[in-house]
């Protein structure tokens, strides 16, 4: 009977501990979790219950073999932000619905044709400058909140705080150790608040207000086709940029999990997630680098933590005054955050070409590229009848369009020596 109770003792004891370091990978997270419904207009409590529910679903797909968390997904903040504005909440949630049909189509493909056919279809010619269009076209955001442009806060007082949060973030990026490297948003956002504090930029009278408890705020979408047709070429890139994170937990743990469960049920998990996320009125999911760079500092592959991670998640979601309290983060705060942010959207995109040894002097890889980047930056858009197709999702369309129909360059050297 002792050693029964010993062994009961001991799997509190794990769970216990499991449940801590589940909190601590959501801390990590948190940061970048709570910065897409900042910037957007979104519910931050909204978005913390639905990456806690996304997690879940991700692994009742995966059949919990993968240590990985779920959150907000920086790839739609500009195609919130403008479906938002264009069409309201309810609309752009049901535009953001259909994005995750797009993973359950490449999942599909993945299953029936293999791994080999996404590099097939999205090569990185086709998903590097569509990834850069995504953090470039947010940089005049990222400026004019930096600036205090369309707020109450005056010139010099936006330009010390931005400036001073985008410091901190960068000094804690390049020089801090462990897992403090991991959280530089969170230091950023810190400062920043209290510089705020000091200049006496906040008021807490929303927190004051609000309750303890209270259920988060859920959306009902709507659906119109032309916010449908707008948001789901989107999904193409952080759909590519999934196998990135799934080769680099693969990396960590030591397992390959493109094999089991297999590449397919990741990509179905994601799709999962980032439609039962906007049915509820939050931001799209996406596996999140932060926690996997947590999970291999700290070595803890056990996927029941991330279970914990999205149970705490969700508890939070209830408590009405940490949404009150995220609301009261000043615009400048996060305009200086997300200067540094957008940016390295932009890198990845210029990663992958470089990964994908793309020769960008070569005429087909120099037009797909070139067209691209104009029409992003440019801001061409194409209108059929009532529907029009602008911004990421036309950068999305006229890239695997071009990569479909120009014809591949032929190896010089073979010809010559046949």
């Amino acid at each position: 009977m002792t050693n029964q109770n010993q062994t009961i003792q001991a799997i509190e004891q794990n769970q216990a501990k499991q449940a801590f370091v589940g909190l601590q990978m959501l801390f990590v997270a948190f940061g970048a979790l709570v910065l897409v419904p900042l910037i957007t207009g979104l519910n931050t409590n909204t978005a913390l219950l639905t990456a806690g529910i996304g997690t879940l679903l991700f692994q009742f797909c995966t059949g919990r073999q993968v240590p990985i968390f779920l959150a907000s997904s920086f790839a739609f903040i500009a195609p919130i932000q403008y479906g938002v504005a264009t069409w309201g909440i309810a609309t752009t949630m049901g535009g953001l619905v259909f994005t995750g049909m797009v993973y359950f189509a490449l999942s599909t493909l993945v299953k029936l044709k293999g791994a080999g056919a996404l590099q097939r279809v999205f090569p990185p010619v086709v998903v590097g400058p569509v990834i850069i269009i995504i953090g470039m076209g947010l940089a005049p955001v990222a400026v004019d909140m930096a600036l205090g442009k369309n707020s109450p806060y005056e010139y010099n007082d936006a330009v010390f705080v931005s400036m001073a949060t985008l410091l901190t973030t960068l000094c804690v990026a390049v020089f801090a150790k462990g897992i403090m490297k991991l959280i530089p948003i969170m230091f950023g956002i810190t400062v920043g608040y209290m510089l705020c504090l000091f200049l006496g930029l906040i008021n807490f009278q929303p927190v004051l207000d609000a309750p303890w408890f209270s259920v988060p705020e859920i959306t009902t979408p709507e659906f119109k086709l032309e916010a449908i047709l707008y948001l789901l070429p989107i999904a193409i890139a952080p759909a590519v940029e999934h196998v990135g994170g799934i080769m680099a937990i693969s990396s960590v743990t030591g397992k390959d999990f493109l094999q089991k469960p297999g590449l397919h049920r990741t990509l179905l998990g994601d799709g999962v997630a980032t439609s039962a996320a906007a049915f509820l009125g939050g931001p799209p999911n996406t596996t999140y680098a932060e926690v996997t760079g947590a999970v291999m500092l700290t070595r803890n592959f056990n996927p029941n933590i991330m279970t914990w991670a999205a149970i705490w998640a969700i508890a939070i979601s209830f408590c009405g005054k940490v949404g009150a309290f995220l609301s009261t983060i000043p615009t400048i705060v996060m305009g200086g955050i997300m200067m540094l942010v957008f940016g390295s959207i932009a890198v990845v995109g210029m990663s992958t070409l470089i990964r994908g040894k793309v020769d960008v002097t070569e005429a087909r890889n120099l037009c797909i590229i070139s067209v691209v980047m104009t029409f992003g930056i440019g801001g061409m858009f194409v209108n059929f009848g009532e529907v029009s197709l602008k911004g990421i999702s036309l950068c999305a369309v006229v890239a695997i369009l071009l990569n479909l129909i120009l014809p591949k360059a032929k190896n010089t050297f073979t010809e010559d020596n046949q």
